[in-house]
């Protein structure tokens, strides 16, 4: 089943040369997906490499078995430093242009701004005002990392703590709600990256009686939460992670001089000159079709 971008999206040429069928959205013109179903996703695109994020969620997306469209989003707010100004006007939406749309999925991405307080942001107002929206616009919204941790914030007044040392590797996690679809064909012991310098506390979440703690680590502690409802679902790692993207981190922070640990249970070895192991990816591909097929 295609997936169904804006014509010239760059990284549609990867993908297709990864045997993912692209489909592009010709304006003005319908696209031909055979007359199945066509789930509707949006998603709101707060990293700073888009493209990517872009084709981390594509891939992962592709693999639901259904067709989809995607309007990726931005924030007027905020002027991307690391993404082309190009880029961004023609194959981006504004909350403007998309807000009396209505989507089967919202997927609130990660940021790099977990330090800062949350009112700090400089996209926070428009950022709270697409959650509002979601509630009402959006079948089910996803939100990651930094993303999950503004969402529980927002939404249910659950606070971020900094941590000593950044959460950076690949970690087992246990499964919390064995009922929740989310992880359905899951086991206790999956392995899921993750890379952040906050994090939020179990009891917080099981004092809030509209939330359910769904897995956590020993290690990295919460991980997915999921709302009463079952419309909003945050996770805390990076499922959608692509073999190398931990190593791109580590060197770029290598590069500039900053503290930064090697990524655990990532190379082969524990030797970062050695090839990173792809732990992860059927368990990325995995939670990204569940949340397609059951949620959406």
């Amino acid at each position: 089943m295609p997936i169904i971008t804006k014509a010239g999206l760059p990284v549609n040429e990867i993908l297709r040369k990864e045997k993912i069928q692209i489909l592009e959205d010709l304006e003005g013109k319908k696209v031909n997906s055979k007359n199945q179903e066509l789930l509707q996703i949006a998603i709101l695109n707060l990293m700073p490499l888009k493209e990517d994020t872009e084709l981390q969620l594509l891939r992962k997306l592709s693999t639901s078995g259904k067709n989809i469209k995607i309007t990726f989003v931005n924030v007027t707010s905020y002027i991307s430093k690391t993404t082309a100004p190009e880029h961004m006007e023609r194959f981006y939406s504004t909350f403007e242009e998309i807000k009396n749309n209505y989507f089967d999925g919202l997927i609130i991405t990660g940021a790099p701004v977990e330090q800062m307080n949350f009112e700090e942001v400089s996209y926070w107002n428009e950022l709270t005002k697409i959650m509002d929206w979601s509630e009402e616009h959006a079948k089910s919204t996803l939100h990651i990392c930094w993303g999950a941790q503004a969402g529980l914030y927002y939404h249910y007044g659950i606070n971020k703590y900094l941590i000593e040392n950044k959460m950076f590797g690949v970690f087992n996690h246990i499964i919390d709600d064995k009922d929740s679809k989310i992880l359905f064909g899951f086991e206790d012991g999956f392995e899921a990256p993750h890379s952040r310098h906050t994090t939020v506390k179990k009891e917080d979440i099981e004092k809030n009686p509209n939330l359910k703690l769904i897995s956590e680590s020993d290690k990295t502690g919460v991980f997915i939460v999921e709302n009463k409802e079952k419309n909003q679902l945050f996770v805390t790692g990076h499922l959608e992670y692509a073999i190398d993207t931990l190593d791109k981190e580590y060197k770029r922070d290598l590069s500039k001089g900053l503290k930064i640990e090697m990524p655990e249970n990532y190379y082969k070895d524990n030797n970062p000159e050695e090839e990173p192991i792809f732990s992860w990816k059927e368990n990325g591909d995995r939670i990204y079709s569940n949340w397609v097929n059951y949620y959406l």
